[in-house]
């Protein structure tokens, strides 16, 4: 939800690139790589508050706190795949968008 905003608040930025010979897959590859980035630190982020979480309630409790490495890999890779799924539409639809229309959108 947040890149399809993103591609709505940035039409003339889109179409300022188009108009100056950005390609469509430059477009969406910016994009892409956007949606990407910000899942990987959010998911990034997430796993490790979690894991601090994890060991913090373990201490308190007097345990043993066990996090298994493939749990931490396995949340980030799914953040990825969302993260490209959540972005791939965004990216077309900027894309597609004529220059002109683009440069005249307030």
């Amino acid at each position: 939800n947040t890149m399809v905003i993103s591609v709505l608040e940035r039409r003339q930025e889109i179409g300022l690139r188009r108009s100056l010979g950005a390609t469509r897959g430059a477009i969406r590859l910016q994009f892409l790589t956007e949606s990407l980035l910000l899942s990987a630190l959010g998911g990034a982020t997430g796993a490790l508050l979690g894991a601090a979480a994890t060991y913090g309630f373990a201490r308190v409790q007097g345990w043993t706190a066990v996090v298994p490495p493939w749990s931490l890999a396995g949340g980030l890779a799914a953040t990825l795949l969302i993260g490209v799924a959540a972005g791939l539409y965004p990216a077309i639809r900027a894309s597609r968008l004529h220059p002109t229309v683009a440069l005249n959108a307030t």
